[in-house]
């Protein structure tokens, strides 16, 4: 058996992880972080400041090149082997009354945000299914999931030399 009785995971460390509430553990690993970076970085770089860089809505955030923004309504596009998603900054939930989502096999049309004349086309990575495409709202986010289509069809042309 192994000695599991070395490590410092005992009864007492149980009972303190159970009285830590969530805020002192968020600031315990912000901690930890800023410890790993700063000894690993020499421009004393911190944690938040990398999450930052991920944040597609924040301010100092810089876009990937496949990433468009309109003026209008702030998105993002990315895709796995099976979907592709598309993430759109919803301001206000009234929008969410109004918004109309549509989609061809190239690219997803939104009409009526931010005002009710208003219309994008975002236009898609890949091809994609009619049917499966789903979105959900959270936290000011609308995501939008869409079904890869594989397109094996294809033909062959004919070259004939023109006299």
């Amino acid at each position: 058996m192994f000695p599991w009785n070395l490590f410092q995971f005992n009864k007492e460390m149980q009972s303190k992880m159970k009285q830590m509430n969530p805020n002192e553990m968020n600031q315990y690993v912000q901690n930890i972080m800023d410890k790993m970076f700063t000894s690993s970085f020499p421009d004393k770089m911190n944690s938040q400041e990398m999450m930052r860089d991920f944040d597609p809505f924040h301010p100092s955030y810089q876009q990937p090149s496949s990433t468009e923004y309109t003026e209008n309504l702030k998105y993002s596009i990315f895709e796995t082997h099976e979907n592709i998603f598309v993430r759109i900054h919803i301001e206000s939930e009234e929008w969410l009354k109004e918004l109309r989502l549509y989609h061809t096999s190239t690219q997803l049309i939104i009409e009526h945000i931010p005002t009710i004349h208003d219309k994008h086309s975002i236009q898609l990575p890949s091809l994609v299914k009619k049917k499966g495409t789903t979105a959900h709202f959270k936290d000011g986010i609308l995501e939008v999931r869409i079904v890869k289509n594989i397109d094996m069809q294809y033909s062959e042309v004919d070259i004939t030399e023109m006299y």
